[in-house]
């Protein structure tokens, strides 16, 4: 009994690609940080400030992706790319996903609660955000701004877990990291442009062909770089942030150079390998700036 569960625990985060976690979480992380150094909170209990926002972070995309993949069944069953994914394909069973959703939203309320009052109270609006998402493709072709926001809202919520409260200035990195992810989906959907097409699903390559939707993946990605630098300017900070955004556009301009409209086929390259960089290469470069600023 303990094996099979466990077993099924497993299919279950290779079925939300939990090891992808860390797209977002170093975003919330520099959040969190900056947060810290701002306000001048000393060292002690930062540590456990910043696993609670670790497990936040992490449950909250677990439920989000097992929601999705449930809500999507159907759907991916019927898509050539995805009917082998695990509940299409038989590996797990519906009602084992949806306890393992409610579990992760779970954990999610019990962190936000160990965090502060304020993160409490607004942990089921930002569950409702992150959950919202998986409806969206089947009404709008703006589902990935959605999807970017809905990661977006990660290091203005660590601000908040960090200080009780929220300054207007994250905002900038809210809105980097919504732009980001909104441009690496629309890459990322490009592959189901004719699917999306013929189901009547609802994305910017369905909308405008794979091509247009592509220079606007690139328009996001400048966008992105456009909020950094006000962020950068915003709180003041020095050489290794700019550093780190001068990574971040390497990345980006690499990542871009991986897809056109007539060959994706390494969309897989693009949309794993590049964007795990850009989230790692900018926390360490901005966590160098914020603690030796701090220093």
């Amino acid at each position: 009994m303990a094996a099979s569960t466990l077993r099924k625990l497993w299919l279950t985060l290779e079925m939300i690609r939990f090891e992808h976690s860390v797209f977002a979480l170093p975003f919330a992380l520099t959040g969190g940080l900056l947060a810290w150094r701002e306000l001048g909170f000393p060292m002690e209990g930062l540590g456990w400030k910043l696993l609670w926002i670790v497990v936040c972070m992490v449950s909250a995309r677990s439920a989000a992706m097992a929601f999705n993949r449930i809500l999507d069944a159907d759907i991916d069953a019927r898509n050539p790319r995805t009917r082998g994914r695990h509940l299409p394909a038989g590996l797990l069973s519906v009602s084992f996903a949806w306890g393992f959703t409610f579990a992760s939203a779970g954990l999610f309320l019990v962190g936000a609660r160990a965090l502060n009052a304020l993160s409490f109270r607004l942990s089921p609006l930002a569950l409702a955000v992150v959950l919202f998402y998986s409806y969206t493709k089947r009404f709008t072709s703006l589902s990935h701004i959605v999807l970017g926001f809905a990661l977006g809202i990660a290091p203005s919520a660590a601000w908040i877990a960090m200080a009780g409260s929220l300054d207007p200035r994250i905002l900038w990195l809210t809105a980097a990291v919504t732009l980001w992810t909104a441009g690496f989906d629309v890459i990322y959907s490009c592959q189901d442009h004719a699917f999306d097409c013929d189901a009547g699903l609802h994305s910017l390559p369905a909308r405008f062909g794979i091509a247009k939707a592509l220079w606007l993946a690139r328009t996001m990605h400048v966008a992105m770089v456009a909020a950094l630098v006000a962020l950068v300017m915003a709180f003041g900070l020095g050489a290794a942030a700019w550093t780190g955004i001068a990574a971040v556009v390497a990345v980006l301009i690499w990542e871009h150079s991986l897809v056109r409209a007539n060959d994706l086929s390494r969309v897989n390259a693009a949309f794993f390998t590049a964007n795990g960089y850009v989230s790692v290469l900018f926390f360490l470069f901005w966590s160098i700036d914020i603690f030796w600023n701090r220093a």
